[in-house]
């Protein structure tokens, strides 16, 4: 039977160059990274080259770069590591960010360490900024932890006014750049975070891997989150993961390389997607097609993600189903929520949204084709046929 993949957002396939790139530190070179012998040193190299390659592709120095377990581990380690380290006692989000931040945060607040305060969103997700400068405003020396791309709806951040705003009111910034690291360019010398995150699966490298970016700050390096060893210059306990550095590596530099031509390709492949789901179900019945947040419009949306909202039929509930019978792999939103009976706090947190409707998330990556797409929308087009209310 044929399968189409669209859940990139969830992970991505591994480049067989990543691969062929891990297999040395796998099979050959399994030193310690921490021994001083032979068999160390040419690993502990592996993982500075490593570092080295992120480190320029995102203009930074290799000092600020720490290599983690996945976006989810560095996420937390910005977080819980700024809060304990510079007596942090408010932090300010979004209701749409990843649980990986929201539920952090939720965490903490409870625990009685911080406050936390919600950015207002809008029926299509956008933050509303007047009222995150006002949380700002009021709240010195805050954290601020927002996402540069939404998973589920695909909304961009506008970096340089969250960047801006924090500067301006002495606010820690911390940007889940889970989605977006590997897709677009990310340039720290100029963007003024203090905290960006990488998470090899996303972008065609290993799972299990990934990166805090830390800028040094006059408030002094953040306590580390991982207890137990002095690797990451102190800064993350345990024995690094080489083969997955080297292969979040690897990816990050072919992801630069050839982001322009993939971002060509997909966003061809997304608009193809949107304009065959309009031809199908809006030609005789009105408008039964939506899209959820910014996701349908490329110039305020991740080009990988479009998330629709289908009409309300007797299929909705048992939607995720009929799409992997029919052999496509989507989402309904983030995989990390994937199997539990809650539905999407994204898509909860949009006022007026109908629970009634069904939705779906696509999302894209440089190995889908047209053909992909065309198979996707008929057997969507094909499963509400004659059920529609």
């Amino acid at each position: 039977m044929q399968r189409v993949y669209f859940d990139n957002a969830a992970t991505t396939r591994l480049d067989p160059a990543v691969l062929e790139a891990m297999l040395p530190l796998m099979q050959d070179n399994y030193g310690n990274p921490s021994s001083i012998h032979g068999h160390g040193r040419v690993v502990r190299s592996a993982i500075e080259k490593a570092r080295k390659t992120v480190a320029s592709l995102l203009h930074a120095a290799p000092a600020e770069i720490f290599f983690t377990s996945g976006g989810t581990e560095a996420d937390n380690t910005a977080i819980m590591g700024s809060i304990e380290t510079y007596g942090i006692t408010h932090a300010i989000t979004s209701p749409l960010e990843h649980h990986a931040v929201l539920h952090t945060l939720e965490y903490m607040a409870k625990a009685g360490a911080i406050k936390l305060s919600l950015v207002d969103v809008d029926a299509a997700g956008w933050l509303d900024y007047d009222h995150l400068e006002s949380l700002v405003k009021a709240n010195p020396n805050s954290l601020v932890s927002l996402m540069h791309g939404n998973n589920e709806i695909g909304n961009l951040l506008n970096m340089n006014l969250v960047g801006d705003l924090c500067q301006e009111y002495n606010a820690v910034w911390h940007s889940d750049t889970v989605q977006t690291m590997g897709h677009y360019r990310h340039d720290l010398q100029t963007l003024k975070a203090d905290f960006i995150v990488g998470a090899a699966h996303k972008f065609h490298g290993p799972k299990g891997v990934g990166f805090l970016y830390s800028r040094p700050s006059d408030r002094g390096a953040i306590h580390p989150f991982i207890h137990g060893g002095a690797q990451e210059r102190n800064r993350r306990g345990g024995t690094e993961n080489v083969y997955g550095i080297v292969g979040l590596a690897k990816a990050l530099e072919i992801a630069y390389a050839e982001m322009d031509e993939h971002r060509r390709h997909i966003e061809s492949l997304k608009q193809r997607m949107i304009d065959q789901f309009r031809a199908q179900f809006n030609d005789h019945n009105g408008e039964q097609i939506r899209f959820n947040g910014l996701s349908a419009d490329l110039d305020n949306s991740l080009y990988t993600v479009l998330s629709v909202s289908l009409p309300p039929s007797d299929i909705s509930d048992m939607l995720l189903f009929n799409l992997d019978i029919a052999g496509i792999s989507a989402s309904g939103g983030s995989a990390c929520s994937s199997g539990s009976e809650v539905g999407s706090h994204v898509l909860g947190a949009l006022p007026g949204l109908d629970p009634q409707r069904g939705n779906i998330r696509f999302s894209f990556g440089k190995y889908n084709t047209p053909a992909d797409v065309d198979f996707a929308v008929a057997k969507v087009a094909e499963m509400y046929m004659g059920v529609l209310k």
